[in-house]
This record gives structure tokens, C-alpha cells and sequence, in this order.
């Protein structure tokens, strides 16, 4: 059975870090440009929504060929989560996906290879969710913290503490390039973390996630060196 799966781009107006971030230049067009043609690449993705609170940043998206559709202001705070934006676009729309995939604009070299990729792994897969990660320095499995009696005990376990990095085992971190659920599943906790999680792995290249001038700088140039 052919799965209907809808992406949804999160792009607030409002970016403290690096105005007007979501459609600055990088390297010759808008930076939500670069997620809007990934997933519109995607064999999988059959409607690609960017929910912003900007009338400049839905024109842009248009312009790309995107849905569009327009976030509530107090939808676009500096606490607005994810969820509640993804919820919203669910709400807000009439047709009804099996699956939905947020994809954030500040992750431009998130490709679609990825994104199809991603995917397959998950619909060969018995779990319901997936979400992109990178490896993580594992340096933290030997990390302690306090308990309610004010002793220390292993974040993890009592033997990661004492063990060499070599034997401990893989860490990986979210890299917020990727996140893919059945949209049932997300409607009963609003929650893109299951039970059934797996992930898919990206190399730290391709996980650059742009927050400052100097990320931007420097995802443009990892774009240069590879054209």
C-alpha cells in the first residue's frame, strides 16, 4: 500500500541569532530554499508545507514551490516547540498522511538521498518513528551525576565510569536534520520519540545545523568545496 506522507518546514520570522536567518544567502539562494528541494526531490514526500509566522518567508517558499501556510503568532515564540507547530499544520489541513517528516531549514545539506534513504530504512523496519543523529564523543558515557541521597552514581550505568572509551559503546546525538513518525502516532503524545524509535545516521559534515553567521559561513563553504 502506497504510505501518503507530508513534510513540514518550521520557519520563524523572528531569529535572534542571525536575522532573519531562514532566508538569508547561502551560496545563491534563500537557505530554506535548500530544504524545500530536498523534499520536493523526495519520491516519498507527495506535499511539502512551510509553516511560518512571515509573510517574506511564505513568499520565498512559494516561490520555491512550496505549500504554504500561516502560523499563528503565538505559535512563533521563542518556546514554541516543534510539535505544537506540527500539530497545527495537522489541524489546519484536510487531507489526512500517514506519515509526516519535520525537516528544519537550518540543516541545508540534509539532501534528498537522505531523506528517500531515511525512509526506506524506516518503512523496512517494524518501528513507527525515526529521527537523524551523528556520532556523539562517547567520552560521556563516563560521566556521573548526583542522586536524591546526594551520592554519586554512572549517567548510564556504575561500569561505563571505569571502563576505556574504547570498549564503550557508540553514542549518537540528534542532529535535527530528520524526523519522521506515523502522524497517528504523534497525535496521541505529540511527540516525535516513540518507543519504536530507530535512527539514521549522518556523517558531521552533512549535520552542520546553522544558528550563527559562523555556521553559515561555514556550511557555505563545505558547499563550495564539494561543487
Amino acid at each position: 500500500m502506497i504510505k501518503k506522507v507530508l513534510a513540514i518546514i518550521p520557519a520563524r520570522g523572528c531569529s535572534k541569532g542571525l536575522p532573519r536567518k531562514n532566508i538569508i544567502d547561502l551560496a545563491g539562494k534563500p537557505l530554506i530554499a535548500w530544504t524545500i528541494e530536498a523534499s520536493l526531490g523526495s519520491k516519498y514526500i507527495i506535499n511539502t508545507i512551510v509553516s511560518s509566522d512571515s509573510d517574506e518567508i511564505l513568499d520565498v517558499a512559494k516561490n520555491y514551490n512550496s505549500d504554504i501556510l500561516k502560523r499563528p503568532d503565538e505559535l512563533a515564540t521563542d518556546i514554541s516547540s516543534s510539535e505544537v507547530v506540527v500539530k497545527h499544520v495537522l489541524e489546519s489541513i484536510e487531507e489526512k498522511f500517514d506519515y509526516v517528516a519535520l525537516l528544519q531549514p537550518t540543516s541545508p545539506l540534509r539532501d534528498t538521498n537522505d531523506i528517500d534513504n531515511a525512509f526506506e530504512k524506516l518503512f523496512s523496519s517494524e518501528a513507527n518513528a525515526l529521527i537523524s543523529v551523528c556520532e556523539y564523543d562517547n567520552k560521556i558515557l563516563k560521566a556521573f551525576k548526583e542522586n536524591k541521597f546526594g551520592y554519586i552514581e554512572g549517567i548510564s550505568n556504575n561500569k561505563y565510569p571505569f571502563m576505556r572509551r574504547q570498549d564503550l559503546p557508540k553514542t549518537y546525538i540528534s542532529n535535527g536534520a530528520i524526523y519522521i513518525i506515523k502522524v497517528e502516532e504523534f497525535l496521541k503524545n505529540e511527540s516525535f520519540f516513540t518507543d519504536k524509535t530507530i535512527s539514521y545516521e549522518m556523517n558531521l559534515e552533512k549535520s552542520l545545523d546553522i544558528d550563527t553567521l559562523k555556521d553559515l559561513e561555514k556550511v557555505e563553504k563545505s558547499i563550495n568545496e564539494n561543487t
